[in-house]
């Protein structure tokens, strides 16, 4: 009996990574915004190499090499590695990740996107340029206190649906705090940097000292559904303005890219908010 149910674990820890779609899951990619974190901001970057600078009130930290290089990027992880670090903010030497990776949000991706995602990063060209050291204050350089941080503001587990939801609704609330991981930017934060939860997104403030707007019903009821849709597409108001850059970037990277029914599903979601008043500037 003890055979069988060593035999019954194995055959349940191999399944549990079946293996992914790597079409999907460069489409996931997408979604999930990946290429602007993990490429650096220069012509001819080759993407997902790493060496995006991300200013933080806390520092700035450089997007690592995601790319299947044996030293430089993430060839030597397995997939078990790959979904630790998504799921639970940990790397494969057991220390934690700095929260700048949005792993509170990355959290809640399926088993089964998480599998696709893999696959498609295997399929990147290998690239031996090293990932970039973090230029912290040496105060926020141990990561022996993330644990605290993590006690206080991550809470680990995946998307679970609303039954009393449509399949449309739970779609946008997946792509919205899930792939999306939209409350990183728009939800404002305390001084230890950590997500006021009562304000989910209702607009935050940017280490460059830009606003990222209310993105509830206060702020989005002056437009239709059609005007939001094409601002996540082209990356253009309606009254003709152009988008601040880093979002700018994010419609070029990401929500341009959504296929028609995934960018309906996250404007509904959206209009389902509770109103919040903007942030005081």
């Amino acid at each position: 009996m003890i055979r069988a149910g060593v035999l019954a674990l194995l055959l349940v820890t191999a399944g549990a990574f079946a293996q992914g779609d790597a079409k999907r899951g460069e489409y996931l990619s997408k979604a999930a915004g990946c290429l602007g974190c993990h490429t650096e901001a220069r012509e001819g970057a080759q993407p997902y190499a790493g060496g995006r600078a991300i200013k933080t009130p806390f520092g700035t930290f450089y997007g690592p090499n995601i790319t299947p290089h044996a030293d430089a990027g993430i060839g030597r992880w397995r997939e078990a590695d790959f979904a630790r670090a998504l799921h639970t903010g940990v790397r494969p030497d057991g220390a934690n990740y700095f929260p700048c990776f949005p792993y509170p949000s990355f959290t809640k991706i399926s088993d089964a996107d998480v599998a696709d995602l893999w696959a498609y990063l295997r399929t990147l060209p290998p690239s031996a340029q090293p990932s970039r050291p973090h230029d912290l204050p040496f105060y926020f350089r141990w990561r022996l206190l993330l644990g605290a941080w993590k006690w206080l503001y991550f809470s680990p587990g995946r998307f679970a649906a609303d039954g009393a939801k449509s399949a449309q609704l739970n779609r946008g609330a997946y792509l919205v705090q899930a792939l999306g991981h939209c409350s990183e930017c728009h939800t404002p934060r305390n001084f230890l940097g950590g997500p006021r939860k009562d304000r989910f997104l209702a607009g935050g403030r940017l280490a460059d000292g830009a606003a990222a707007p209310n993105l509830t019903p206060t702020r989005l009821k002056k437009q239709t559904d059609a005007d939001l849709k094409d601002v996540l597409q082209s990356g253009v108001t309606p009254d003709g303005d152009a988008l601040a850059e880093s979002m700018a970037e994010v419609v070029r990277n990401t929500t341009s890219q959504l296929t028609a029914g995934d960018l309906s599903a996250l404007v509904a979601y959206l209009r389902t908010l509770s109103p919040l008043p903007d942030e005081p500037k």
